[in-house]
């Protein structure tokens, strides 16, 4: 079993930066891929970012050149770095983790075994 505690939501103002970290235990770090996630009231769960074992990355196109997704396998933690933030990237932030032989799209939330309890972002205009 993994486990996964997200840190560094907030409120922060439109324009602003946040740094969001996914502490994990309980397993191998450099083993699993590793995706952010988030939903908003009223809508769906979705992709933002994915750092694969072998650090390939991948993001949304709504995050694509404002967001990083990083890793430190050494303290076994993952990173999204949240920069020009907007109104609309208000969500609970979830991090998540998949084994590298799992099969299935990365940008997929279902394609994810492990799942912390959420960090809440909120950017005001």
């Amino acid at each position: 079993q993994m486990q996964l505690v997200e840190s560094g939501g907030g409120l922060v103002q439109a324009g602003g930066s946040l740094r969001l970290s996914c502490a994990a235990s309980g397993r191998t770090f450099s083993d699993y891929d590793m995706g952010w996630f988030r939903q908003a009231p009223g809508k769906e769960r979705e992709f933002v970012a994915g750092i694969s074992w072998s650090a390939y990355y991948y993001y949304s196109d709504s995050v694509k050149g404002r967001f990083t997704i990083s890793r430190d396998n050494a303290k076994n933690t993952a990173y999204l770095q949240m920069n020009s933030l907007k109104p609309e990237d208000t969500a609970l932030y979830y991090c998540a983790a998949r084994g590298r032989y799992e099969v299935g799209s990365r940008t997929r939330s279902t394609s994810y075994g492990y799942w912390g309890q959420g960090t809440q972002v909120t950017v005001s205009s």
